[in-house]
């Protein structure tokens, strides 16, 4: 699925990522929308989670919140984002732990903890497969900046 993608969302995301990651922590935003529309997303969610150079964990309390209210409100999560240290890539701890297990959900990964230029510089996105497997794919072919 080709996701649109609003340009406020994704600055948005990049200023998330910076102020919680401060330049040397990784940090984790999910990017939501209605289902109403399944290729739109509309926000991004800063998520509760502890974080260090080399990782994130997210809160078990606050994804179990987090489902009941996106259900509520008949919006999903579409695509998580994380920001790594040096190059983007998705490491085992991403391919183990991704906040979904369907086929065709997507994992971006921002370099640099997000602090250069805002846009897909270097990320790395990758799409898990039917057998759970994740692939590097390109950037445009899943997200169409608006």
């Amino acid at each position: 699925m080709l996701f649109k993608l609003p340009r406020a969302v994704l600055a948005s995301s990049f200023e998330l990522l910076r102020r919680c990651g401060r330049g040397h922590r990784e940090c984790m935003v999910v990017w939501v929308g209605p289902w109403s529309d399944p290729s739109l997303v509309s926000h991004a969610l800063h998520t509760g989670h502890s974080a260090h150079s080399g990782g994130v964990e997210v809160d078990p309390g606050w994804l179990a919140a987090l489902w009941k209210e996106l259900a509520a409100q008949g919006f999903g999560v579409k695509v998580q984002v994380h920001s790594h240290p040096g190059a983007a890539f998705h490491s085992a701890t991403d391919d183990e732990f991704p906040i979904v297990h369907t086929p065709g959900f997507l994992s971006l990964v921002i370099p640099r903890f997000a602090l250069g230029d805002v846009g897909f510089s270097g990320a790395y996105l990758a799409e898990l497969d039917e057998a759970g497997r994740w692939h590097e794919i390109a950037v445009e072919s899943r997200l169409f900046l608006l």
